[in-house]
């Protein structure tokens, strides 16, 4: 039955590959079974050997010269000899070659001779040439031979098997089988390898049936070739059967079943079997050495892989790259470098896996110096074009940052493949070089190379980085084409790329299409939801994967952290905190660190000291957390944090400076930021870094040092960067330095440099503060060819540009045009706008949609809808606002607030009322409120209410010409000229001086401009002569009976200087074109214009009949 199934499968495989007939060698093989008698089974492998002396070794007695066959046969015997002793077949192919020419030489001399074929000499020239790896010349030697004895099969078998071709092993058992000639232990031990090697279960069975018929179960050849056979096919229990039955276990044995273990992935039970074969008094060889060696590497215990590494005789390279791979991919680059270097001492030659390792741990570390001393290496041994060693070279510059050296090596591999443009692609998205990302994609495409899911992984986040939506999405397409769609890392890759692209909805709807998440997907998806600060829903996808069992790694904990730090959600930090502490995240690095930031935010700083005390060590990033969050608060405190930094040799980063930096924002600390900025330039950091040259800029700025700011500016090497031009134009801007900020904007512009968002909000901000609609509307023709007038944003800067330019009509346009509302900016943009330019009734009109559009409004909203109410005469209306933001939406009112309220009460009469409310605040009023009573007092001639207002105002600012004017005024009104006069000479005694009026007028693109008492303009003699037409219609409408009001005729004619821009205006509407637009604006006190000057615009307009716009009072 044994023999039957044995037959049935090596005839089964030698018939698929069409080398035998099998109907008639299964005749031979059962009569070759049938031949041997069963009682002899077990003692004829007695008469059996693998040796080098062939069976009956005296020569053949009709030899003629028995002389020189001796001599040929002992020469054979010797090199063969030789050859097993020094193991020539694996380390020295150049002597291989010398053996084989000489065993040549023998065999030509047998042929010569005519014996070669004859006796034991010619199995012997099989077995040399066998072992000289001379494939060839073996087998044609072997088939002329007149008799094979099993010497000659064994060697042939060898042979194969160790030229790695199992099948040819199988092929010629098949043809021994059919050849009469026993199969000894050897034969059997080679047949089983080759059966592991091709999965032939079952046909090695039938050799183990057949080993245990012809009595060689307990030899140690076929016991160890059985364990090898069964373990390699995965079969531990018939292993490990056979392994336990052993009676004296051998090195081949202990070393197939650990390597058993080893293949199923059971490395404990190895070191367990490796253990107990020490015990034994086994010595282990380089084969269980390396095995167990793995073994550990594959648990983490890489001490005791290097213990037993140190007690390994004789460590091949093999042991040595198992060390240098373990402790690369462990994370100990610095041992594994070390190993490196105590191998090349030792004299062992690195192969392309020893690179490849050893540069896996330099590019983790990033040190370039060992870099390129191992690409020195590569290039002496000639594995620089390999496409293994290649590929490293490159990961290893990237990582280092050295793009171009990483280009010269991918260019100079001979052959490469996708992993090569793979690690190519990896270093361009990890050192953000996002377009070459996209251009070698294309490279790659068009060189015939097929992306998988490494590849696009890197192109989808070189997408990601650039926001290029609509790359992405063909990419989709392609992926989903290719059949990557349903790949984990590509599906991560594409949530990643929808949501940093602004499609969170898209890349929603990918992340529930995948199937088997991770870690990684989940925490794309939150981070977007961060990212786009809809703190809510990453919260809830947060519950939702620690619900689904997900443990959240330090990304996830990170990137809620980060939420709850942005929505000063405490208590919710402090359950993260419980999560962190829960799964063993809360020492560590990032999760650490933004723990310290969540409580430094939410202002519980001595919680996030204690984090950093928790931590088992101080790093750079969770210092730099906590300095950020005491630099807010007690920046004495940061600085000595800083200070023990430097004292604990923790290197300080950018990061470092610039929250310090940030700090600086006042001008007493001036002094200290320009410590910083010393520091900064000892150190020898690059200023023009967009991270340090911003908080430097930043610092300088907020100090009202501009002009040190434009020096250093003007230092920034070029090109500039959009973000520093940013900086610098939005400084100026905050110092009402908007005339140069616009300047800086057309510069930055003139430079090919494109704004980006905050550079267009900056140079709007600046238009709206000089009044420049004509810039203005160059910057929105930008903004809307650069596709940024889809940004929320940039589009409420518009809309407030306009607005306070008097443009409304184009204001409410730009909102209409508005796809996303979501915003509270927008909204209030248009109702301050509408309020400012006295469209009290459309405000309100907004106001309600923003309610139904479930936008919450904030402080400003309400200011603004204040100010309408103020500006319509809304009292009721005003009283329910105010009373809404205080007591639905939990408000407190700023001195803004109060003084809007102040204003809405006193300008409709209201004064007591007024009054009452600021006695009933509850804090002391400040400038605002007072000189907002103090002009409603002088509207309604209250004098008893008005010099309590103004003496308020003038002990809160004593430099300020304004309570003056308007008690003034108010006393001139009743004829207490006496008062007038004592408040005058009150001004002069105390140096208080007032401003002189101006306004200026834009037509076309000449800025004209008036000064009060200045005749200094081109056209002075003309306005003089028109000035009497004016002063005719104004007495014609009654307008002179407003200016009764001012004491003098000095006073009464510096009133008058923007008539001369009202002139301008009359010009300017008869010269241009009907579609015209003319800008003029005043900078005029309130006090003086107010309720006079609107009603004389009006005049004007009636009389022009054209459209213009004025900045109201």
């Amino acid at each position: 039955m044994v023999t039957g199934l044995l037959a049935k499968e090596v005839l089964r495989f030698l018939s698929h590959v069409g080398l035998i007939s099998p109907r008639s060698m299964l005749r031979k093989f059962f009569f070759f079974l049938k031949t041997l008698p069963s009682s002899n089974l077990h003692s004829f492998h007695h008469q059996l050997t693998f040796s080098a002396t062939p069976h009956g070794s005296n020569h053949p007695s009709h030899i003629l010269n028995p002389q020189i066959y001796t001599h040929l046969l002992q020469t054979c015997l010797q090199k063969c000899k030789q050859v097993k002793t020094h193991n020539l077949f694996d380390e020295i192919p150049q002597r291989l070659s010398q053996f084989s020419t000489t065993n040549k030489i023998i065999h030509a001399q047998s042929l010569k001779l005519g014996f070669w074929s004859k006796g034991g000499l010619g199995n012997v020239i099989v077995d040399l040439y066998a072992k000289c790896a001379d494939v060839d010349y073996a087998e044609r030697a072997f088939k002329q031979l007149e008799y094979k004895d099993i010497l000659a099969w064994n060697s042939i078998l060898s042979m194969h098997s160790k030229q790695g071709f199992p099948h040819m092993v199988v092929k010629y058992f098949g043809l021994l089988l059919n050849s009469g000639v026993w199969p000894n232990e050897f034969t059997f031990a080679i047949v089983l390898s080759s059966c592991a090697r091709l999965d032939m279960v079952e046909c090695g069975r039938q050799v183990h049936c057949n080993v245990v018929k012809m009595g060689f179960e307990s030899i140690s050849y076929c016991e160890g070739a059985l364990i090898g056979m069964y373990a390699k096919c995965n079969l531990l229990t018939d292993a490990r059967s056979i392994f336990d039955g052993a009676v004296e276990l051998d090195k081949v044995s202990w070393t197939s079943m650990i390597g058993g273990y080893i293949k199923v992935g059971l490395p404990e039970e190895a070191v367990k079997v490796f253990q107990e074969m020490e015990k034994a008094g086994q010595e282990p060889d380089q084969v269980a050495f390396v095995t167990v060696i793995n073994a550990y590497v594959d648990l983490g215990r890489l001490d005791n892989a290097s213990d037993l590494f140190s007690r390994m005789p004789n460590r091949n390279v093999v042991a040595w790259n198992l060390m240098i791979s373990g402790h690369a991919k462990g994370g100990y680059g610095v041992e594994a470098i070390k190993f490196f270097q105590n191998m090349r001492k030792g004299g062992i030659k690195s192969t392309r896996s020893t690179l490849g390792s050893v540069l896996s741990a330099i590019a983790s570390l990033a040190a370039l110096d060992f870099g390129l001393l191992v690409h020195a290496e590569a290039l002496k041994l000639g594995l620089h074009s390999n496409v293994y060693v290649g590929s490293s070279l490159v990961s290893m510059y990237a990582k280092c940052g050295k793009m171009e050296a990483a280009k010269k090596v991918f260019n100079t591999v001979d052959e490469q493949n996708v992993v090569l443009w793979n690690a190519m692609l990896g270093g361009y998205v990890q050192n953000g070089h996002a377009y070459e990302v996209i251009e070698l994609f294309f490279n790659m495409k068009s060189c015939g190379f097929y992306p998988d899911d490494f590849t696009y992984s890197s192109i989808l986040s070189a997408c990601a980085c650039l926001k290029y939506l609509d790359l992405g999405r063909q990419l989709h397409s392609f992926i989903i084409k290719n059949k990557f769609a349903s790949n984990l890392f590509v599906g991560n890759a594409l949530v990643d790329m929808y949501a940093k692209s602004g499609a969170l909805e898209d890349a929603r709807q990918q992340f529930e299409l995948i199937r088997n998440r991770d870690n990684v997907s989940w925490n794309v998806i939150i981070v977007g939801y961060v990212q786009e600060e809809d703190e809510v829903e990453a919260f809830h996808l947060f519950q939702r994967m620690n619900l689904l069992g997900i443990l959240p790694d330090e990304v996830s904990l990170a990137s809620i952290l980060s939420a709850c730090a942005s929505v000063r959600g405490l208590e919710q930090g402090k359950q993260v905190h419980c999560l962190s502490v829960k799964s063993g995240q809360e020492t560590k690095l990032y999760s650490g660190s933004s723990l310290i930031d969540m409580y430094a935010k939410c202002g519980a700083i001595d919680s996030a000291h204690k984090i950093l005390a928790c931590m088992p060590e101080r790093s750079v990033v969770s210092m730099n957390a906590l300095i950020a969050g005491y630099a807010q608060i007690n920046l004495e405190r940061a600085v000595n944090l800083f200070r023990e930094m430097l004292v604990e040799g923790i290197n300080s980063t950018e990061i470092t400076f610039a929250s310090l930096l940030d700090a600086c924002h006042e001008q007493q600390k001036l002094n200290l930021g320009r410590q910083i900025h010393c520091l900064i330039l000892k150190m020898g950091l690059q200023l023009d870094d967009e991270f340090l040259g911003v908080s430097l800029l930043g610092m300088y700025m907020k100090s009202l040092r501009t002009t040190d700011a434009s020096i250093l500016f003007s230092e920034f090497s070029n090109p500039k960067s959009a973000v520093v031009w940013t900086a610098m134009i939005s400084g100026l801007s905050q110092n009402d330095c908007s005339v140069g900020a616009l300047q800086l904007y057309k510069e930055m512009r003139s430079c090919n440099v494109l704004p980006d968002q905050a550079a267009f909000v900056s140079a709007l901000r600046a238009c709206a503060v000089v009044s420049s609609i004509k810039d203005g509307r160059e910057t929105h023709s930008l903004i809307f060819h650069t596709g940024f007038d889809s940004d929320e944003v940039t589009s409420s800067a518009l809309v407030d540009m306009y607005a306070k330019c008097g443009d409304v009509k184009s204001s409410v346009q730009v909102f209409k045009e508005m796809n996303r509302k979501k915003d509270v900016i927008s909204w209030n943009s248009m109702i301050v706008g509408f309020a400012k330019n006295g469209y009290a009734e459309d405000a309100l009109r907004v106001f309600d949609e923003m309610k139904q559009s479930h936008v919450t409004p904030d402080d400003v909203t309400f200011l603004g809808v204040l100010t309408a109410c103020s500006h319509s005469g809304r009292v009721s209306e005003g009283r329910l606002i105010f009373d809404m933001m205080v007591n639905l939406y939990g408000m407190q009112p700023r001195a803004d607030h109060c003084a809007c309220m102040v204003d809405l009460l006193g300008r409709w009469g209201s004064l007591k009322e007024a009054e009452e409310f600021i006695d009933k605040l509850n804090f002391e009023p400040d400038a605002k409120v007072w000189a907002t009573m103090l002009g409603a007092c002088r509207i309604h001639g209250d004098d008893i209410r008005g010099q309590q207002a103004a003496e308020k105002l003038i002990e809160l600012e004593p430099q300020n010409s304004s309570p003056y004017v308007l008690l003034s005024n108010i006393y001139a009104a009743s004829g207490n000229w006496d008062e007038v006069n004592t408040l005058r000479r009150e001004m002069r005694e105390k140096g208080v001086k007032k401003l002189p009026g101006c306004s200026w007028i834009v037509v076309g693109q000449e800025t004209n401009m008036f000064v009060a008492g200045d005749k200094s303009h081109h056209s002075a003699s003309e306005i003089d002569a028109v000035l009497k037409d004016l002063t005719l219609l104004m007495r014609e409408n009654d307008y002179f009976v407003q200016l009764d009001y001012f004491g003098n005729d000095e006073e009464k004619r510096s009133v008058l200087h923007y008539l001369p821009t009202c002139l301008q205006r009359r010009r300017a509407a008869s010269q241009l074109p009907e579609d015209a637009f003319v800008f003029s604006r005043f900078n005029t006190h309130r006090e003086k214009f107010s309720g006079c000057r609107p009603s004389f615009v009006q005049l004007m307009d009636k009389e022009e009949h054209k459209e213009a716009a004025v900045d109201p009072p």
